[in-house]
């Protein structure tokens, strides 16, 4: 995988974190041209398809972030038009960028996550949803955390603390998604478990079809805690505004904490299936050692802010290495 490659490094769109992927691309395209790589900057729009199948690159590499680089969209577009492509396939975009179907799946499987329920805002209208909102509140308790199922950075997250607030707190978050989840609220420290595939290997026997590359086996980065300096929620301003947040990496855990929120991160990235790499981030809630994995993340933020490559260079992976081996998974899927 070291010989020069043209690569469609994809970025932008018109999801709500457009800003955040632009500066994710723009660092995920400097490495490549050190690396020595050919490279076809894409700010994904309409005539995507049309531009790929011109340029005919080696490989795309996915720094788009929210709806269509995270849900499956672009990587089964990618599929269609035979081109590799970095990070997961389009199921586990599906299942990790669908909230509520993560949790109930990580439910399943005996992974600690908070209790939820979870609305459609259809079901509001029509199957008179709102009335069920007391029993939600009963079972699950005060304060309350509602977020959209799809989205990403915190963005549409809010916080009722009494039943007054949460209906308003419903609306915020459907004006960003159909779907919602409604979680039981855990104050604690947030913590990040980046899961990164390990160096792809030669191989000179592949079955026909196959790519000459095997993936090696995931492995899970130093943990990340970010400690927001003003709010007591790590919101979307906090994650990328330098300064808003101090990052500690390795966070400052007992050993065992760690290890087991290191564990949960690739118990979670292997049931969901994801392929490459992919950030777990975890509540490790106050007053104990109850770790609570939140949500799965299957194109990490490459900015200066971002935590993948804070945990990757505490683990002694500089930035280049850590491009390198996500564009590497392109060829060992």
């Amino acid at each position: 995988m070291n010989e020069e490659k043209k690569v469609a490094v994809l970025k932008g769109g018109p999801s709500l974190e457009r800003q955040v992927s632009l500066r994710s691309g723009a660092h995920a395209q400097e490495a490549l041209v050190r690396l020595g790589h050919e490279v076809l900057a894409l700010d994904v729009g309409p005539e995507l398809v049309p531009e790929l199948r011109a340029q005919q690159p080696d490989a795309a590499f996915i720094a788009l972030h929210g709806r269509d680089g995270e849900d499956g969209t672009v990587q089964a577009l990618l599929e269609a038009i035979g081109i590799p492509y970095t990070g997961s396939g389009p199921a586990a975009c599906a299942r990790c960028t669908d909230k509520a179907l993560a949790k109930y799946l990580m439910r399943e499987a005996g992974v600690p996550t908070l209790d939820f329920h979870f609305l459609r805002e259809p079901s509001v209208r029509q199957l008179g949803a709102a009335h069920a909102v007391a029993d939600i509140e009963g079972r699950l308790g005060f304060p309350l955390v509602v977020k959209p199922a799809s989205q990403g950075s915190a963005l549409g997250v809010k916080f009722a603390r009494a039943s007054d607030q949460l209906p308003s707190a419903m609306v915020g978050a459907f004006s960003y998604d159909d779907k919602i989840l409604i979680e039981r609220y855990a104050k604690g420290r947030d913590l990040a478990v980046s899961v990164l595939d390990g160096p792809a290997t030669d191989s000179t026997r592949s079955p026909p079809g196959r790519t000459g590359a095997r993936r090696a086996a995931p492995f899970a980065l130093p943990v990340v805690e970010a400690v927001p300096r003003e709010e007591d929620f790590y919101d979307y301003e906090s994650r990328y505004e330098i300064g808003m947040t101090t990052f500690v990496c390795p966070a400052e855990l007992e050993a065992d904490t760690a290890a087991r929120a290191q564990e949960l991160a690739m118990e979670v990235y292997t049931l969901l299936g994801c392929h490459g790499v992919a950030r777990v981030d975890l509540m490790l809630e106050a007053g104990g050692d109850d770790l609570w994995v939140l949500e799965i993340n299957v194109v990490p933020g490459l900015t200066e802010t971002s935590l993948l490559p804070q945990a990757a260079d505490a683990a002694g992976i500089g930035f280049d290495e850590l491009t390198a081996r996500v564009l590497a998974s392109a060829w060992t899927r």
